[in-house]
């Protein structure tokens, strides 16, 4: 029976691991490296070796109402697209709430896991740490969760860039980028068209003298704000448009999606398009670049080919010369240093996890990997519900399937998503958020009915079938279930409004003339349809009107 567990890592996917395990009656003990909790979203000055990075103006490109914890709502007056500031708060937040902080062991990093001597028996596994004054400590654990990332080492091909060693300015990777300031006045190279790399493109166009970025493939870029200035996340991840997936061919959503991103700029007058169709790849997400490429700011550029001195010469034979800066934002390697090989299946470009959560090759389902996960959506969200799954597991309450059967469900998945999605050594998974977080739900016990919903429940079932998917819906039932789901729900769209109220304006009535107005063309509306059914079928009417007639004795 496990009840000590070991928890990798204090960000957003490690709180929740922790919490899961206390919600089942476990002992959690978190190992963080660093002094604070907070992951990727503890800003540093100075990137710190074998830690994620972030730049001093980041801000989240998913809307809070889509990135919260299923129990713990963000504040209503927080801003709907956060700067990274707000999200360690909100952390810190939940860490007090749920009396976590007594469970996390600051400046204290794992050095190894490996299985003990008597695992065929027991599953539990000896975590090597190593404390802040570099002392070494040996721990016994039933198990042992993961949560490090992959954001934590910066993949820097210099070799697919010829000439390199001869550039005389500065070059370095987007791990390293903190702010614009070094950027003024200079002419800049970004290369790679992620969302880091559109991000520092822009910001350092503010004050660059020009800025280049080159993409080998090109992108899909869409916009935070959407129709309506809602965020674009609320407008469109819902399970309306998840059946419409469903229902429809492939071909035909990703039409439909690349219709209405060209209505709002179109990739190929701005020499954005890809060959990949719409949702076979993550889209950038930037308002800002459209029109720092209008307004010139930004010049987009193919591949690199080679580079000489302070020339960058191109693949289509164009040449930017003087260039002091170069920026690469070429993604990131991942890796577990601390876990035994013996814990690693290999499928295909990834490290080949069951459901993405547990090594399918391991005599006892003692080890998961929590948060490492790629989605058109938020990663917090997904973190959590598998935390909870891996908790359930853990606790004996849901049983895996066989290692033979979980390495077929592996390889299958890595089949799926090739045909899916265009996929990399550094992007080497991609899941459908709604599906997955259903998926995951249901070994749960989470999972909601929108059938149960209809009957029983129909305002809420009206607002989980049209609106966004958000975490709650994974606290209205089962394990786990949360008293203030529903509501949370019922007021998702007043906390989003909330930060927008900051004035007051006085609500036009209706007045009578545009009452009549509308009464007017329901009646010509109406009329239309009488003269439509009585040109079409002359008896109907005179029907309808005999069964209509009080019928006499």
């Amino acid at each position: 029976m496990v009840h000590r567990v070991a928890v990798i890592g204090a960000g957003p996917s490690g709180l929740s691991s922790v919490k899961a395990c206390l919600d089942e009656g476990m002992l959690p003990t978190c190992f963080e490296s660093s002094d604070d909790l907070g992951g990727l979203w503890r800003f540093k000055e100075v990137s710190e070796p074998n830690r994620a990075s972030i730049y001093r103006s980041l801000t989240i490109n998913t809307s809070k109402e889509m990135i919260c914890f299923s129990d713990f709502p963000i504040p209503a007056d927080y801003p709907n697209y956060m700067h990274h500031s707000k999200i360690l708060r909100y952390l810190k937040m939940y860490a007090e709430h749920f009396h976590l902080l007594q469970h996390v062991r600051f400046q204290t990093s794992v050095k190894t896991i490996r299985e003990r001597p008597d695992f065929s028996r027991s599953g539990q596994w000896e975590v090597v740490t190593e404390g802040g004054g570099g002392q070494e400590e040996k721990h016994v654990f039933d198990a042992v969760i993961c949560c490090s990332g992959h954001y934590t080492y910066p993949n820097l091909p210099l070799k697919d860039f010829p000439g390199i060693e001869t550039f005389a300015g500065r070059y370095l990777h987007s791990w390293d980028y903190k702010g614009p300031e070094d950027m003024c006045g200079k002419r800049v190279v970004v290369i790679g068209i992620g969302n880091s790399g559109s991000d520092i493109a822009v910001e350092s166009s503010r004050v660059a003298q020009q800025v280049y970025m080159s993409t080998r493939r090109g992108a899909w870029v869409i916009r935070q704000v959407s129709d309506n200035g809602l965020p674009v996340d609320m407008k469109y991840n819902t399970r309306f448009v998840h059946i419409l997936f469903q229902l429809l061919p492939t071909n035909v959503m990703n039409w439909l999606g690349e219709k209405k991103v060209n209505a709002m700029y179109d990739h190929t007058m701005y020499a954005l398009k890809p060959k990949h169709r719409l949702f076979s790849q993550i889209p950038v997400i930037n308002d800002d670049l459209p029109f720092r490429m209008l307004s010139g700011s930004v010049i987009l550029k193919p591949n690199v080919k080679e580079i000489r001195g302070s020339s960058v010469l191109f693949d289509d034979g164009s040449t930017v010369e003087d260039v002091d800066a170069i920026v690469f934002a070429t993604g990131y390697n991942y890796a577990f240093p601390y876990m035994p090989s013996s814990a690693v299946y290999r499928s295909g470009h990834r490290v080949g996890l069951y459901k993405h959560v547990f090594p399918p090759d391991l005599e006892h389902p003692t080890l998961a990997v929590v948060g490492f996960i790629h989605a058109l959506g938020a990663i917090m969200p997904q973190a959590e519900i598998q935390a909870r799954w891996v908790a359930r597991v853990f606790k004996g309450h849901k049983k895996l399937p066989s290692n033979q059967v979980m390495m077929k469900a592996v390889d299958k998945d890595t089949k799926d998503m090739e045909n899916s999605y265009v996929l990399s050594k550094l992007a080497p998974l991609h899941v459908d958020f709604v599906s997955y977080m259903d998926e995951v739900a249901g070994e749960v016990g989470a999972r909601p009915s929108l059938l149960w919903l209809f009957f029983t429940d129909y305002q809420l079932f009206k607002r989980i079938l049209w609106g966004p998917v958000t975490a709650y819906q994974y606290r209205l039932v089962g394990p786990g279930k949360w008293a203030g789901a529903r509501g949370a729900i019922f007021t998702q769209f007043d906390r989003m409004f909330k930060p927008l109220k900051t004035r007051e304006l006085e609500v036009e009535k209706a007045s009578v003339s545009s009452r009549l107005m509308k009464l007017s063309l329901i009646a010509v509306a109406g009329a239309v349809g009488i003269y439509y059914v009585h040109v079409r079928h002359p008896a109907a009417m005179t029907t309808l009107l005999s069964k209509l007639r009080p019928q006499t004795a």
